[in-house]
């Protein structure tokens, strides 16, 4: 579970979110609404901690080519550190007066980084107003933007928590800024930070920015099973993550409440208001094109009540013959092959190494005495695995099936719940299964530690600081920004404490990031259109705090105003 790509460590500064899909950008996205810069504020907010050095230019960050006879631009001085969401991490101020997307600015790409870099660049142009994107050789001009590829750059592989190199470099010198970044999801973050800057200050001061994430999984949960969300909404999600440098979307589109994505396989199981498939692929080619990557969930065994009202046989009873909403009866062999069905279906339909299993609040094992009200399923436990097999066995066997099947769809970062996992036992949950941990109030709920001593990779969504509930059933309250900026890093797994491991457990390739999970328990308590407004701040705190976890150099008052004016 080593990452062979860890993003160098920086001296100092704040930042944000994203996890990387390597898939390129769809020909034909709408052209994004254009960027328009704005003069520099009154009593910028000051970034402290950043490195006061002299000018050092990075490696690779000069330009590739200058007309001397280019005269020295006129336009006003761009003062004071860059502030944007997630600061940047590493800042070195020079002299000189800083860049500006002036009129006649072009973005130059070199002509072997064209079909790399190439929607990068045109993104770059439509966010800075329309720039020209011209390619080859060409002389870099003030006002101009150079955008390359720095080489050595390393891909994701299988362990759950490894990612792409999303690191970049943008020098601002003589007028001229330089983006330069090892693979192309760095060069789309530093557009996104070109952005930011842009339209807070008008452009980018002279010297040098360092920046990249601390954690390579940054992103979403979206519970669209529960509440129906159209696709334009869910669209415009996937370009605020992308904004933030967030970069995963998870997709819980099947539950009791309903079942949201269209099905060939099982027709009747869909929800009335659901996503078609071409809705889904438009979704997966806009979060490939701003490195957002969706992951499907198909929750089991519980949570399934959508899908088992047609299929009423399959339901899980207790013994004396009551059958319990959601939960499929796992001793039952046909329970297995409509699951694996479906999963099959939707590997196709998503791209890509990721799937969640679910796992979570399976009904027969939040019982007292699971073996006496479930004899059917301890009876299958002993048959299946052998004397002293219990419940936990069989379900865990279940869960172990389940990736089985979509391992061999392709997927290899698989996730499933917390409390999906037990401890002892005769039978263990795949080793490469990582924990998405999200609550240690559960009864028997296990201490995130526990997982990081066996070797487990544990994706932070902790219900205390990252769980938007609608309606605030059970005792739980709407997250707030400020907690989360304040008080709240992806080593605060459970409760309030940071995990209690030695730090040798703590890093990125074994606590990867985190997710801000939005789950619609109450429906009705707020439109869509209130999520949206609810979520903002929590967002943009998770993003500071998953691109760099220490203690943010900005007040809470002074990153709520950035915020605002981005």
């Amino acid at each position: 579970m080593s990452n062979p790509m860890r993003p160098p460590r920086f001296p100092r500064s704040s930042a944000s979110p994203q996890d990387p899909p390597p898939a390129r950008r769809a020909a034909g996205l709408e052209a994004r609404r254009a960027l328009l810069a704005v003069p520099v504020l009154a009593g910028a907010l000051a970034l402290g901690g950043c490195a006061q050095g002299a000018d050092s230019q990075a490696p690779g960050a000069a330009p590739s080519s200058s007309s001397p006879a280019a005269p020295i631009p006129s336009w006003a001085k761009v003062t004071g550190p860059p502030h944007i969401v997630p600061a940047v991490r590493d800042f070195r101020p020079a002299n000189g007066i800083g860049w500006r997307p002036t009129k006649g600015a072009r973005i130059v790409v070199p002509a072997g980084e064209k079909s790399t870099v190439a929607d990068e660049a045109q993104l770059m142009a439509k966010d800075l107003g329309g720039l020209a994107v011209v390619w080859g050789n060409q002389d870099v001009r003030p006002g101009d933007v150079e955008v390359k590829l720095s080489g050595g750059a390393k891909g994701p592989d299988n362990a759950p928590g490894s990612t792409v190199d999303e690191s970049y470099t943008l020098a601002a010198r003589g007028g001229r800024l330089t983006l330069t970044a090892p693979t192309d999801a760095g060069v789309f973050y530093g557009t996104r930070t070109v952005k930011q800057a842009v339209r807070n200050a008008g452009g980018l001061p002279e010297g040098t920015i360092e920046d990249g994430p601390d954690r390579p999984q940054r992103g979403m949960l979206l519970d669209n099973a529960r509440k129906s969300f159209t696709a334009d909404w869910i669209e415009a999600r996937i370009r605020q993550l992308a904004d933030l440098k967030l970069n995963q979307l998870q997709l819980h589109f099947s539950d009791d409440q309903g079942f949201r994505i269209q099905s060939d396989s099982h027709p009747d199981i869909v929800s009335a208001d659901h996503l078609t498939k071409d809705q889904v692929r438009h979704l997966i080619k806009v979060g490939q094109s701003l490195h957002v990557t969706l992951i499907p969930e198909i929750d089991s065994p519980g949570h399934l009540g959508a899908v088992l009202d047609h299929y009423p046989d399959l339901r899980l009873r207790n013994a004396s013959g009551t059958p319990l909403r959601g939960a499929i009866d796992i001793s039952n062999p046909q329970a297995g092959a409509l699951i694996d069905s479906l999963l099959k279906e939707y590997a196709q339909l998503f791209p890509g190494p990721y799937w969640h299993l679910g796992g979570d609040e399976y009904q027969a094992l939040m019982s007292s005495d699971p073996e006496a009200r479930y004899p059917q399923l301890a009876r299958a436990a002993q048959d299946k695995y052998g004397p002293g097999a219990t419940i936990k066995d069989l379900a865990t066997g279940w869960l172990n099936d389940r990736q089985k099947t979509v391992q061999a769809a392709g997927k290899t970062r698989i996730e499933a719940w917390n409390d999906g996992f037990f401890a002892g036992g005769k039978v263990a949950a795949d080793k490469n299964r990582t924990v998405a941990y999200w609550t240690g109030k559960e009864i028997g709920a296990r201490d995130p530690a526990e997982f990081l001593r066996e070797g487990r990779t544990v994706l932070n969504l902790n219900d205390e600081f990252l769980y938007y509930v609608l309606g605030e059933p059970n005792n739980f309250t709407y997250p707030t920004g400020e907690r989360i900026y304040k008080s709240w890093t992806p080593l605060v797994l459970r409760h309030t404490s940071p995990v209690s491991v030695p730090s040798s457990l703590t890093g990125a390739d074994r606590i990867p990031g985190a997710r801000f999970a939005i789950w619609n328990d109450r429906a009705q308590a707020q439109t869509a259109q209130q999520i949206a407004a609810g979520i903002r701040m929590p967002l943009a705190a998770l993003a500071q705090k998953t691109w760099d976890p220490r203690t943010p150099a900005l007040s809470w008052p002074d990153f709520k105003a950035l915020v605002n004016r981005l």
